[in-house]
């Protein structure tokens, strides 16, 4: 844990000194082209550099929890990975029109649902659909990101959370742990895969305690 620890703060360091250079690059080109369409989704490309090292700098501390309506959070993290992925997937959204308030700590919880959509994608092979939903019941509020890909046998729907198991060629099988533990032990949540079959797409489930206001 302390090695892990150590490696993601020193990474959140080194970043720091590019991404700003990358900041004021924006600022000037900006200034030199101030019509030019790209340079705004450059502008939200460096923004997501530094809430990556934001998350980083967070590993192994114990970060502040505030109430956020979640589905704001969501639609910030969709509209991001949709305008960046093949049209050929196609993402849809349910969202209630009310707030619906949990406790988050918002950079965090970005990067879990950004894992879920990455391995959506990697799922989809190309081409399908990936579909979020916000629900609730009396005490809480639940997201739920589904696929129709490849789907997962039932025998590995907890195996998926262990440290290390994979199926992709590359990669270290890490993304679906963090996100446990960023759900279990910071944000007192549950995260499971509440529905998948092999071929027909797979459906995981993040629970969280509803939370009107901050303590």
């Amino acid at each position: 844990n302390r090695v892990w620890v150590g490696l993601s703060k020193e990474t959140a360091h080194q970043l720091g000194t590019p991404i700003s250079s990358l900041t004021a690059w924006c600022e000037v080109l900006k200034e030199t082209y101030p019509s030019d369409v790209l340079l705004p989704e450059m502008e939200k490309d460096v923004k997501r550099l530094e809430r990556i090292a934001e998350r980083f700098s967070k590993i192994g501390s114990i970060p502040e929890i505030h109430s956020e309506n979640v589905v704001e959070v969501l639609d910030r993290v969709v509209t991001y990975m949709d305008k960046r992925t093949s049209s050929k997937v196609v993402f849809t959204t349910h969202f209630p029109k009310e707030r619906m308030m949990v406790g988050l700590i918002p950079s965090l919880f970005e990067w879990v649902v950004e894992n879920l959509m990455k391995n959506s994608l990697d799922a989809l092979q190309g081409q399908g659909n990936i579909d979020v939903v916000v629900g609730e019941s009396s005490d809480s509020v639940f997201v739920e990101v589904s696929d129709t890909g490849k789907g997962i046998a039932k025998s590995n729907w907890t195996r998926i959370f262990e440290p290390g198991y994979t199926t992709k060629t590359r990669g270290w099988g890490l993304g679906l742990s963090l996100s446990r533990r960023i759900i279990e032990e910071y944000h007192k949540g549950k995260i499971a895969v509440i529905r998948s079959e092999v071929g027909h797409g797979t459906t995981i489930r993040i629970t969280l305690k509803r939370r009107e206001g901050d303590e």
